[in-house]
């Protein structure tokens, strides 16, 4: 199996900063160790890094992993505290009114559902900010910034608002977001032709972060590009799908 290619975005003494592209595990597979990950992939190119958070594997975008004990721990502390800002790209199911707004719902695991989690009044506190950038015919292209870390948190709470990711099979209810749907009757195939998906794996991209710098203290601000699958639906969606 070819290695994925990771795009390093920053890199000093103190930090590594990664655009994770979307499929890749960020740490290992405890049943499948041998699974390429991140933090496999930049242990080997760069020697012992330390992890400070996640992405859940099918999210793409920005991380950051610090390069020696002393960054780790502070960026843990900046984490922990809530003082890193992140932002991310998301593709919702239809039409969100709003154009701005905030999700305040505690989140906690779904007890009918394993691995899932749901909001609940007596979950952790979440809170999520969203702005929109974009209104397509189905679908809404917003900016999600967190202020907390909860597991799928972006997910629950676009779902609590009614517009789940465009693409999330837990959440959601698509798999994948193809040609044909964005198209509709403009939309035509070869008789021995099988369409294949624009993009197959959740419409999440960690954007920016911006954290101060462990060693000078000074705020630094990066940015991940788009990847190729996600830019491919927005450029689809631009051209069939305008709101």
């Amino acid at each position: 199996m070819a290695r994925p290619k990771l795009d390093i975005v920053y890199e000093d003494h103190d930090l590594l900063l990664a655009n994770k592209p979307g499929g890749l595990l960020t740490l290992p597979d405890r049943f499948a160790p041998e699974k390429p990950n991140v933090l496999g992939l930049l242990n080997q190119a760069y020697g012992k890094v330390w992890t400070v958070h996640r992405l859940d594997r099918e999210t793409s975008g920005i991380m950051v992993f610090a390069k020696n004990e002393e960054a780790h721990r502070e960026l843990s502390r900046q984490f922990q505290e809530r003082e890193v800002a992140k932002a991310y790209l998301a593709l919702a199911d239809g039409q969100i009114h709003l154009e701005e707004g905030e999700i305040d719902r505690p989140i906690v695991p779904n007890p009918a559902k394993p691995g899932q989690m749901m909001t609940a009044r007596k979950g952790k506190a979440a809170f999520s900010r969203y702005k929109v950038l974009e209104r397509f015919q189905n679908f809404t292209l917003v900016e999600v910034s967190i202020e907390t870390g909860r597991t799928h948190q972006i997910r629950v709470h676009l779902q609590a608002l009614g517009h789940a990711l465009a693409i999330d099979e837990f959440y959601g209810r698509r798999t994948a977001l193809f040609l044909s749907e964005i198209k509709g009757r403009n939309y035509s195939l070869g008789k021995f032709e099988e369409e294949r998906p624009l993009m197959g794996r959740l419409s999440l991209h960690a954007w920016k972060l911006a954290l101060q710098h462990p060693s000078t203290g000074e705020k630094r601000f990066w940015e991940a590009p788009l990847p190729k699958d996600f830019n491919a639906v927005l450029k689809q969606l631009r051209k069939w799908g305008k709101a």
